[in-house]
């Protein structure tokens, strides 16, 4: 089995317990330990349609939507369509019933695979969220995304750590899930490899310290 199929049969496995991180359905100690310990999931979500800005009419392509909360926020922020892709089939009966619950479900493809393997049409914006940390090849998997992004894309990766890095690794490792991490001179060499005119580099502060990350053609 591939790194990359690893990494998918791990969310999948993951899918439910995953989704209550968003939607916060978890009781209030974990809501206030993943406030603290995974700060970086709501600051980037919010840096994301900060940098996009106005989305009406447009097309948006979330690589790795995971359960779909930003594929629900930008059909809520007009996207005029929206392309959900996941290799975790459990992960996208959740972004299905999310889409059961709203008024959007005829502006938006759930695709299940992993890209860049499946075919996707040319997108305004492209999110890709949580996904960097476990891909191996970045220069292929970037020079892939650059031909299906119009406007600009909202990524995010994680960064190095003397504490957290080593912690991570010990725990994904044991799960046989791959784990990557990255300095900023890394993710500005490699988006600027990929073809891209724009890489705009934000540090996340807090516990994750992740890097949320805008590239533009």
């Amino acid at each position: 089995m591939t790194r990359t199929a690893n990494a998918a049969r791990f969310f999948d496995s993951f899918a439910k317990a995953f989704d209550t991180i968003y939607d916060s359905k978890r009781n209030f100690v974990m809501r206030s330990l993943d406030r603290y310990l995974r700060s970086d999931m709501f600051i980037r979500y919010a840096l994301t349609f900060e940098v996009f800005g106005d989305l009406k009419g447009k097309t948006v392509l979330d690589i790795g939507c995971g359960s779909g909360p930003y594929v629900i926020e930008a059909l809520s922020r007009g996207a005029a369509m929206v392309t959900a892709l996941d290799p975790a089939p459990n992960m996208l009966d959740l972004v299905r019933s999310r889409l059961d619950k709203t008024p959007f479900s005829e502006r938006c493809s759930v695709v299940q695979g992993a890209f860049p393997e499946t075919n996707v049409p040319v997108h305004d914006f492209v999110i890709i969220m949580g996904v960097m940390d476990y891909v191996e090849d970045v220069g292929a998997f970037l020079a892939a995304v650059k031909p299906v992004t119009r406007t600009a894309v909202a990524i995010s990766f994680p960064s190095t750590h003397w504490f957290r890095m080593p912690l991570r690794r010990i725990r994904y490792r044991l799960r046989r899930c791959p784990l990557y991490f990255y300095e900023e001179a890394d993710i500005r060499r490699l988006g600027s490899a990929a073809g891209f005119t724009e890489v705009e580099v934000r540090k996340i502060p807090g516990a994750g310290m992740d890097y949320h990350v805008c590239l533009k053609p």
